[in-house]
This record gives structure tokens, C-alpha cells and sequence, in this order.
């Protein structure tokens, strides 16, 4: 039954891809590992030079699909990051640990974000930079 909402999960993110300007997609590896756990891979460039990369350990828990670990990294062509979000937890010190953001030069504290929030973010500073 799990796997159903795996499924709906995956489906959903491939229609959310639909609605981005301006990108091509590299890798959608979308992969059931059990009834109840999943596992996503992206790879998304944008104006042929911004790369989104989306990883995602994901667990079904009462019929919701639960990222329970994740990394969204977005860079620009000369592999420099621009903002990262992600679960890993090694800034125990900031009030919304284990989640935070990385940007050039800082960490800074921030919830776990959507992932339709990272497609939006990572295509607003796209059309942006140029």
C-alpha cells in the first residue's frame, strides 16, 4: 500500500518539473527501495549553466511521504554554491538543528523547505543572474 504513495510522490514532483522555465533536466532517478522507504536523485541545470541537485531519503509514515534526510544544493557554472539546504547534522547550534541553509559565505538557520520552494528559489536566482 506504501508504495502507492511513493508513487504519487514521484508523480507529483515530475509535474512540478513541468512548470519550470528555462531548464532541462539531467537525472530523475525516482527508486522504491521497500513498500515503505524511497529515494530521490535530481539533476536539474537551469538557463543551461545554474545546477540544482536534489537528494532525498524518503519513508512513508501514515500515509505521508517524510523526507528523512535530504540536501537541495544549488550552484552556479563555475561550481561555486549559491545556497544549500539540508538535514545533515553538523551545526548544533542553531535553533532549527538538525535543518539550515549554507549560502557563500554563512550558515544560517532554516526550516526544511518544500521541495516545489527550491524549484521556485532556484529558478527566481536563475532568470535573475542571468
Amino acid at each position: 500500500m506504501s508504495r502507492r504513495f511513493l508513487l504519487a510522490y514521484f508523480d507529483g514532483i515530475e509535474q512540478q518539473l513541468l512548470n519550470l522555465p528555462n531548464h532541462y533536466i539531467e537525472q530523475f532517478s525516482a527508486t522504491i527501495l521497500t513498500r515503505e522507504r524511497g529515494s530521490l536523485k535530481l539533476r536539474i541545470r537551469f538557463r543551461r549553466k545554474y545546477l540544482l541537485a536534489v537528494s532525498e531519503a524518503l519513508l512513508v509514515i501514515e500515509g505521508q511521504v517524510t523526507q528523512i534526510d535530504y540536501r537541495y544544493h544549488f550552484q552556479d557554472e563555475k561550481n561555486q554554491i549559491i545556497f544549500r539546504y539540508d538535514s545533515t547534522p553538523h551545526f548544533p547550534d542553531l535553533a532549527t538543528f538538525p535543518h539550515h541553509k549554507h549560502l557563500p559565505d554563512v550558515v544560517i538557520t532554516a526550516d526544511k523547505p518544500a521541495l516545489s520552494q527550491v524549484f521556485q528559489e532556484a529558478s527566481t536566482l536563475a532568470e535573475a543572474k542571468g
